[in-house]
């Protein structure tokens, strides 16, 4: 099958993308449909002035670049701005090459993959990288585009079929008005061999118990909460991945935020802000950990406690969107509420006291990830999606030309 990824705000080479971000998760879809057989393009708007216009990473798989706007990361309203050009140069290219299915990650890039399979008749699945009503709802304020929730409606939809992350995100996606049997939930996948347990760590540099957490550094992040419990967790040190490169000379100020927090709450000394980690070290990363800790406030993914459970590291994690798909509450990890570092802080303190318990998670989140979440069982249930809608398409092209023929004679 040939495959298009339409992946505009999450170029798996040249974005600045946390570790266990969405340029990552495309990467590693794109990998894992190439080993199974298929035939990938990803198209990624340029973000860099250095790069070719089609790159070839491994066989099976090509990254082609569309020139539309600046040539560098765009946000907000200026990415949006640049969709109509998008999607005129999709447009374009399926005229003479055309695909057999595509799959549009993140609504912007599903706003351009609607206008485009539209003269083709294209079959069209949408992956959403989080959604903006369950934003709106969970962090109480706005999604940070105007018309982004409207947006994700239309295109959610539009799209043959929606793939959903999680359980909490394929209930939202019907309370969109999206059919039931559209929806089809596919979780993110992991690289169990390079999150594998046996493999070099982290060095430390005391004994103390030690804490990990890595994403999104925001405030729904919840590594405000993680350090604003530290002070009811003695003597554990804890290692923060996660920020943006200094642009323009002047530092992330999320980490400034975070700086001044630990600070304040009196933990500046166990507190070390690792700023961005390059992807190929969060597996020495987390296995260095007593215990990985991820406290969002909401999220679609989880991406990190998929690479730590990989890794055979006890969890500690909010209760929120798909995180209680991915966490077996007492059996691979704890989960406690959002946004109350009281109970974080107690969980913690339990899980670092236990002489076996921890280990004993580690191993059964281990084989959890095995049994759900390695990237050959997710390339094959998205494969499985692309067939359906193909073959949709297939019979509806049938019945509509018989359709036109009209009723044979007698």
């Amino acid at each position: 099958m040939r495959i298009a990824l339409v992946s505009f705000d999450a170029d798996p080479i040249t974005v600045s993308d946390s570790p266990c971000g969405p340029a990552s998760c495309v990467g590693d879809l794109a990998v894992a449909l190439t080993e199974a057989g298929h035939g990938v393009t990803i198209l990624a708007r340029r973000t860099a002035r250095n790069v070719p216009e089609v790159a070839t990473p491994r066989p099976g798989l090509w990254i082609r670049y569309l020139a539309a706007g600046p040539a560098e990361p765009l946000e907000g309203s200026r990415a949006v701005a640049v969709m109509p050009q998008l999607a005129h140069y999709l447009t374009q290219l399926w005229r003479s090459d055309a695909p057999d299915v595509v799959h549009s990650h993140g609504w912007m890039s599903g706003l351009a993959s609607v206008a485009a399979v539209r003269e083709r008749g294209l079959p069209l699945v949408q992956t959403f990288l989080g959604l903006g009503r369950l934003e709106r709802d969970q962090v109480g304020r706005a999604a940070a585009t105007r018309g982004r929730v409207s947006a994700e409606q239309v295109v959610a939809l539009r799209a043959d079929r929606v793939l959903a992350a999680s359980e909490a995100d394929a209930f939202e996606l019907v309370r969109l008005g999206v059919p039931r049997g559209s929806v089809s939930v596919v979780p993110r996948g992991v690289d169990v061999d390079a999150f594998d347990p046996d493999g070099p760590a982290l060095r430390r540099r005391s004994l103390r118990p030690r804490l990990v957490t890595a994403g999104s550094l925001r405030r729904a992040g919840g590594v405000d909460d993680v350090i604003r419990a530290l002070p009811s967790v003695p003597d554990a040190e804890l290692l923060v991945a996660g920020g943006r490169p200094p642009a323009g000379g002047g530092p992330d100020p999320d980490l400034v935020r975070l700086y001044h927090l630990a600070r304040r709450v009196g933990v500046g000394a166990r507190v070390r802000l690792l700023g961005p980690v390059q992807r190929s070290t969060m597996p020495a990363l987390l296995r260095s950990a007593d215990t990985v800790v991820d406290a969002p406030w909401f999220t679609a993914f989880g991406s990190v406690l998929l690479e730590a459970m990989a890794c055979r590291r006890p969890v500690v994690a909010t209760a929120v969107g798909g995180v209680r798909d991915i966490v077996a509450d007492q059996i691979t990890g704890l989960l406690v509420p959002p946004r109350r570092p009281d109970e974080l802080a107690r969980t913690l303190r339990a899980v670092l006291s236990e002489a076996t318990m921890p280990e004993a998670y580690g191993i059964a989140g281990r084989d959890r990830i095995l049994a759900r979440y390695a990237w050959p069982r997710i390339a094959t249930a998205t494969a499985a999606a692309y067939c359906q809608v193909v073959e949709g398409h297939t019979e509806a092209a049938a019945a509509s030309g018989q359709a036109m023929a009209g009723p044979r004679s007698p």
